[in-house]
């Protein structure tokens, strides 16, 4: 694994299968993380948009689901444009954790996929992530 793999871990007071949900269903998805055009589904592609002040929405995050084991590991592409093309990894593992779930995001990729700005990215992305992980432990555990 390499020095730029962005890797987290958080503890959340909700079950694997409650967790789960929120990785995947297109409307759970927009509570802590961006709107998807569809629920993520094993061997689909799938699109998160960002909304524009006007209303309207566009892809920001696109990619396919490479493995799909319920409840335990989801591992999806995650391309966005500024990757020009270039695919990152994101893989998700749910463990039993007392009365909760460990979430565990490994993503690789991302100084690859962005070039000459991989440091501004990486920091980008270590902190976009550590709110979202935030969020999430919010609107699961509720």
């Amino acid at each position: 694994m390499s020095t730029t793999t962005l890797m987290k871990s958080i503890y959340i007071n909700a079950k694997r299968e409650k967790v789960w949900n929120y990785l995947t269903d297109k409307d759970k998805l927009a509570t802590w993380f961006r709107r998807g055009v569809e629920s993520l589904a094993e061997g689909e592609d799938f699109t998160l948009l960002i909304e524009a002040e006007d209303g309207s929405s566009k892809p920001l995050i696109w990619g396919t689901v490479k493995e799909w084991k319920p409840h335990s590991k989801l591992v999806t592409t995650f391309n966005v444009e500024m990757f020009n093309g270039r695919e990152t990894i994101v893989t998700w593992t749910l463990d039993d954790a007392a009365d909760g779930t460990r979430l565990t995001l490994v993503h690789e990729g991302v100084a690859e996929g962005a070039g000459d700005a991989a440091s501004d990215l990486l920091s980008g992305f270590d902190k976009g992530w550590d709110k979202h992980f935030a969020d999430l432990r919010d609107q699961a555990a509720s």
